[in-house]
């Protein structure tokens, strides 16, 4: 993972985070619902997010997810490593769009957006970002979890502070609602993608 050195999220990022996952939900359960993302797909979307930000507590929930889904030991090591050789081909585009997104802090390239629209179509897209936002927001949010529960064992995430810890713990009660009102207004206008 690439944890060391990584900056973490700020509560201003957090936030928009939040919000674009909220956004996007939507779509990846449309897509579930109508068989265009396999669990296994999402999964190894997710895995290519949580590597890129380096998320234990997220490591650890879709690790065992990917197994319950039916990808093995080594492909998800492999993912969790950076590495995306067990990919299946055409899942590849989503998986480096996926990790792309996550190292660009949320804020892809336009012309990678239109790549994945391009490859899967507008409705299987939509449920691609949607799994690579989700996991964005697990991530923004687990990260400071996760440093928490290492300061009290001693460990602390040299990353991180428990102000920051305490910080985004409190915000995430906070911008939960306020976020999904925001996207559920943001839906209602029309505007559920933005790039």
């Amino acid at each position: 993972m690439k944890t060391p050195g990584r900056p973490l999220y700020s509560i201003a990022e957090a936030y928009i985070i939040l919000y674009m996952a909220f956004l996007t939900i939507p779509q990846l359960s449309r897509a579930k619902k109508k068989g265009f993302l396999e669990q296994k797909f999402i999964e190894r979307i997710m895995l290519a997010v949580t590597e890129v930000n380096g998320c234990d507590i997220c490591s650890y929930a879709h690790t065992k997810m990917a197994l319950e889904a039916g990808l093995n030991d080594k492909e998800i090591q492999n993912l969790l490593a950076g590495l995306s050789g067990d990919v299946p081909p055409e899942e590849l585009p989503a998986v480096m769009f996926a990790q792309h997104y996550a190292d660009t802090r949320g804020k892809p390239s336009q012309a990678a957006w239109d790549q994945v629209n391009k490859t899967y179509g507008r409705p299987k897209a939509l449920g691609i970002l949607g799994a690579v936002r989700v996991m964005m927001m697990g991530n923004t949010y687990g990260i400071p979890w996760s440093s928490f529960f290492k300061r009290l064992k001693g460990k602390p995430d040299k990353r991180s502070s428990l102000p920051y810890e305490l910080g985004m713990l409190v915000c995430s009660i906070l911008f939960v609602p306020v976020a999904a009102v925001h996207a559920a207004l943001s839906g209602l206008a029309g505007d559920t993608v933005k790039i």
